[in-house]
């Protein structure tokens, strides 16, 4: 067993716990469960995925969460489908249908007098949608699983007429902010200029989030396509080789460091105030000392970058950073956000933006 199946089962177990702890405690109390995504209230956590099925959470490696298919089928059909009612009829039983539910932030629970009102109230989600353009990653991250995400996906990227098709989606229901992004890179489509170009030719006020791990960022017409998102994360998780390779398998920090500042460059070349880039800065116990946080922070200002975030995380267990828990350093850091803590490094309103939700 080598240590990807081994993390699953570490968090399937994990979950499984979470999961009738939470409807014990439910049943206790006489509650029900509801959840926001399927109520079209996220903003965030409703995924169409590389394939265009569409989940119901962006963690969906072994396709348990599927819904429907944009394919064949459009938001409001996925939304009401058999397969999203039996869900909600499950959450409003009390009962988790998914592993996944346990720690999916966009579960409530409810009083049991309203629970089956939330069956049949439901909207597409407007506030944002996530769009997964190819699982295909150039890294074999130690908490993403790969091997299960690939056979869960029919396909690994979306067609252009695909793209198209997602457009006019959020055309037609005036969505206001597009996720572009999953488990895979999105800079390993080879067409993600053009991909861009049409959703953004379609959608010309859509927010679009990017997250990317650097590596693929390494043309001017990638750059050309950066340049049409509005925020961009790099997920660095160290300052040197041996510290990235830890948990992002496959990363080389003098490349990914390399394109992260020559995006600065390009986009303050095109005197463009877009996008905000932001250095993700994932906290393990391996990159969490003071010496590694202040060196990235450096690096980050040397750079040109607008923000560098430390995000501590839970997965995998044997990762968990105590010290940004218990530190008196981590609480003066920068200013404390959703994600975690923010230094800001630029304070230029036309290069600044507003923090958006990523998991």
């Amino acid at each position: 067993m080598d240590d990807h199946q081994r993390n699953w089962n570490i968090l399937q177990r994990t979950r499984l716990l979470r999961k009738r702890t939470r409807e014990l405690r439910a049943r206790l109390s006489r509650d029900a469960f509801y959840c926001k995504a399927l109520a079209g209230e996220s903003n965030y956590n409703i995924a169409v995925n590389a394939d265009m099925t569409v989940s119901c959470n962006c963690r969906d490696y072994d396709g348990s969460g599927q819904l429907g298919d944009l394919s064949t089928q459009t938001l409001e059909e996925i939304l009401s489908s058999p397969r999203s009612m039996h869900l909600r009829r499950e959450l409003a039983a009390g009962r988790l249908p998914l592993l996944t539910c346990a720690s999916c932030p966009e579960l409530t629970r409810i009083p049991g007098e309203d629970a089956d009102r939330h069956v049949h109230e439901f909207q597409v989600p407007t506030l944002g949608l996530m769009v997964e353009n190819t699982s295909t990653c150039c890294y074999r991250c130690v908490g993403c699983y790969r091997d299960l995400l690939t056979t869960s996906r029919r396909r690994s990227r979306m067609s252009l007429d695909e793209i198209r098709r997602v457009a006019g989606e959020l055309e037609r229901h005036a969505i206001q902010t597009l996720f572009f992004f999953n488990q895979g890179e999105p800079f390993a489509a080879p067409d993600i200029l053009e991909q861009l170009q049409i959703i953004r030719d379609r959608n010309p006020d859509l927010r679009i989030i990017l997250s990317t791990n650097g590596a693929l960022l390494d043309t001017d017409e990638k750059r050309r396509a950066a340049l049409l998102t509005d925020h961009i994360y790099f997920s660095i998780d160290g300052t040197d080789d041996k510290t990235l390779n830890r948990y992002q398998v496959g990363a080389r920090f003098e490349r990914v460091y390399g394109n992260l500042r020559e995006l600065v460059r390009f986009r303050d070349q095109a005197r463009s105030g877009m996008p905000r880039i932001e250095w993700k800065y994932v906290l393990f116990n391996w990159n969490d000392r003071r010496a590694q946080v202040e060196r990235a922070i450096d690096l980050g200002k040397a750079a040109g970058i607008d923000c560098v975030s430390f995000w501590p995380t839970r997965a995998p267990i044997h990762g968990i950073s105590w010290r940004y828990h218990l530190s008196p350093f981590f609480r003066r850091l920068g200013t404390k956000s959703w994600s975690g803590r923010n230094v800001e490094l630029r304070r230029d309103p036309a290069l600044s933006g507003d923090e958006e939700r990523e998991e």
